[in-house]
């Protein structure tokens, strides 16, 4: 689970959501010598189901940040590797806004076309709902809104299949999950921490954070051990 790629000063508000671009790259270039693939969701679904087994990682990015296909994209096309960008599909083009109130600086999203730069990369698109709303905060009719509409508002835009969904914040709950179920959604991505399975549920599955803190010792342990199963 990646958000920004990006070097951010000292004394950033919540500085851990940005990966620096070096560190990043050599993350990527790491997995390629330890024998992994990096996948996006839609490649990663056979081995999430048992269909397939393999040395794979799933790579995602929460919210669509231009970082991810200035800094990211070159990275991943260097190594052959796919990855889903959730996006917020009423705000491509925006910043994002619900993180001001809390002093995160202004981080600018990727527009429409820089969608389709980042697709026809050979990267995938999921659904990160319309606008970043608490969806358990919601009415049933806005939440179910939230979930529903955003797979054919990107859909129709970019003329891709959207089979993924990531909830914002990581907040669910039985009525939620039951919404992203109706609305037809493969998988859902959780912040609860953990390597996915095939025993885990697809629409609650557990990733692996990665953000500034992760230094070169803490990403192979993340990997290799039962570090984050243990944290989860």
């Amino acid at each position: 689970m990646y958000h920004s790629i990006a070097e951010m000063p000292r004394g950033t508000v919540m500085r851990s959501l940005h990966v620096p671009p070096k560190r990043f790259a050599w993350q990527m270039r790491l997995l390629s010598w330890m024998g992994y693939r990096g996948l996006g969701m839609s490649a990663l679904h056979p081995y999430l189901s048992g269909e397939k087994q393999g040395k794979v990682v799933g790579i995602t990015f929460d919210d669509g940040y231009r970082n991810n296909l200035t800094h990211a994209l070159p990275v991943l096309n260097r190594w052959g590797f796919s990855a889903t960008c959730y996006l917020i599909s009423q705000q491509l083009g925006g910043v994002n806004h619900w993180d001001l109130d809390k002093g995160i600086p202004e981080n600018p999203l990727m527009s429409e076309e820089e969608v389709r730069v980042w697709i026809n990369g050979g990267m995938e698109i999921g659904s990160h709902t319309r606008n970043h709303l608490r969806l358990t905060s919601c009415s049933h009719a806005q939440s179910n809104e939230e979930i529903s509409l955003s797979r054919p508002d990107l859909e129709q835009q970019f003329d891709t299949a959207v089979d993924h969904f990531c909830y914002p914040w990581g907040e669910h709950n039985e009525t939620i999950q039951s919404q992203v179920e109706s609305a037809g959604y493969l998988t859902a991505t959780t912040t609860r921490r953990g390597r996915a399975t095939p025993l885990d549920h697809p629409l609650l599955l557990p990733r692996i954070p990665i953000t500034h803190h992760t230094l070169p010792h803490l990403f192979v342990m993340k990997i290799l051990s039962q570090y984050e199963d243990n944290h989860g």
